[in-house]
């Protein structure tokens, strides 16, 4: 909750903790930890077996111990510490390009859903609530270092409103009325 708060109250440095799959029928998972300072952002992850993610969705978190990897036993300290536990699973439908000469990468998310009910991420028949209106696209672009010119004149070409859309917030808050 407090990484989530961190996010609603808009602070400058803040964390996020997932677990991410591609498709149910994975037999992996990657564990990933987001990172964010002002305008600078890092992520990274790990690849888990699915008996490894099901343990840490369960709050076994000693199955980090058992991997070599600086980055498990870093993991291992701050979800044990926090007392990470899930919160919310999203899914969502991605176009995805790229533009190989500094590698910009352009996504288009639409069929935004979510749950807070269920945390069984390999689960092919989870019941998922939409939390965005369904029509409109989620567009990102994130690049390293700086994006290039013909790129930025394409997506100033593009009619678009530009505001902060957060999936995670979205799915957190699928249950929330607002008055």
């Amino acid at each position: 909750n407090n990484d989530f708060n961190d996010k609603i109250d808009g602070l400058e440095t803040r964390r996020k903790i997932r677990l991410r799959i591609y498709s149910p029928d994975d037999d992996f998972a990657y564990l990933e930890l987001k990172q964010k300072q002002g305008n600078y952002q890092e992520k990274r992850s790990l690849k888990l077996t699915k008996e490894q993610a099901l343990k840490l969705i369960a709050k076994d978190y000693s199955v980090l111990l058992e991997i070599d990897n600086p980055f498990a036993l870093e993991m291992y300290g701050l979800m044990a510490s926090n007392n990470y536990v899930p919160k919310t699973i999203n899914e969502y439908r991605r176009k995805a390009y790229v533009v190989e000469e500094n590698s910009t990468r352009i996504t288009f998310d639409s069929d935004i859903r979510g749950t807070e009910t269920s945390f069984d991420l390999f689960d092919k028949n989870l019941i998922l609530n939409p939390v965005f209106d369904q029509n409109f696209v989620v567009f990102e672009v994130k690049y390293n270092g700086f994006l290039l010119s013909y790129v930025k004149d394409i997506i100033n070409s593009i009619d678009r409103i530009q505001t902060p859309v957060s999936k995670y917030c979205l799915g957190r808050t699928s249950t929330i009325k607002y008055i």
